[in-house]
């Protein structure tokens, strides 16, 4: 099935995400977990689906990213692979992946690639993890950067407030994304920054800025897919669009269902051998 709005069916590259901001051509990207979502996501036209850490809350049922395994992600990312076809395909490093030493984390990100056949990796953080970041890059995988709202570092910042609004935090953080790009990053997503430091950001940078509670001044925008359909209830931070109401949906069908079955409704004699 073709796309929406899709015009070119060819497999999104991280080269042509970076031609797509020379053209000054917007980035759509969410998240996926699972074949069937995939599938269609990838058919509506998303240039991008990332495999979030974000599955530790939204699939586990967890408070934060942290719990979820290398293990774990493995196994979402090659079932979203699985489903797509022209769609970037970006999976997360969870938590402790990457953060010990540059050694081990080109290793757990090879096992990713290798494993997933998924298409690039996203890690979280400035220039703490360089020279993880940098060994990674050495070894011929694509990585996107993370700034702002680092969910794996929730215990570390105690809350999940708007990030560098203070001078010095948001020099930090343009300090960091001009290191991540010239250690050769693709991309970098912004979460939950002021609107006017995002927007100065992807001004000084080459490389595509997808924001999350970002504002519009990014390159992309990305959104938790299980919030933006609205299957999710009581998460409904500003920066929340929701384009359907699938919690209502999903509650009634199956209202609906557990009515009939009750009844002995269905399966009717058009529904049976």
């Amino acid at each position: 099935m073709a796309g929406y709005l899709v015009d070119d069916q060819r497999k999104v590259t991280t080269h042509r995400l970076i031609q797509m901001k020379a053209e000054g051509k917007k980035i759509a990207m969410l998240t996926s977990y699972d074949y069937t979502t995939a599938s269609i996501t990838d058919g509506a036209g998303i240039d991008v689906i990332l495999v979030g850490d974000s599955a530790s809350n939204v699939m586990a049922g967890n408070w934060t990213t942290l719990p979820i395994t290398l293990d774990q992600m493995i196994y979402h990312a090659k079932a979203v692979v699985r489903g797509v076809k022209r769609a970037l395909v970006i999976c997360d490093m969870p938590f402790g992946t990457y953060q010990v030493n540059e050694t081990e984390a080109v290793s757990n990100a090879i096992r990713i690639m290798k494993e997933t056949h998924c298409d690039a990796l996203k890690l979280e953080g400035g220039v703490e993890i360089l020279p993880a970041v940098k060994k990674i890059l050495d070894a011929g995988i694509p990585i996107c950067g993370h700034l702002g709202l680092t969910p794996q570092a929730i215990n570390k910042f105690g809350t999940y407030s708007v990030r560098a609004k203070e001078e010095a935090e948001a020099q930090k953080l343009i300090s960091d994304a001009h290191a991540l790009e010239e250690a050769g990053c693709f991309a970098i997503v912004l979460e939950k920054i002021p609107a006017k430091l995002a927007e100065r950001v992807s001004k000084e940078l080459t490389i595509p800025i997808i924001g999350i509670g970002a504002g519009g001044g990014c390159d992309g925008q990305v959104l938790v897919i299980a919030d933006m359909l609205g299957m999710t209830q009581g998460f409904s931070p500003k920066f929340l669009r929701r384009y359907a109401d699938l919690h209502t949906i999903m509650t009634d069908a199956i209202g609906r269902y557990v009515e009939d079955v009750k009844e002995g409704d269905f399966p009717n004699e058009n529904e049976q051998y």
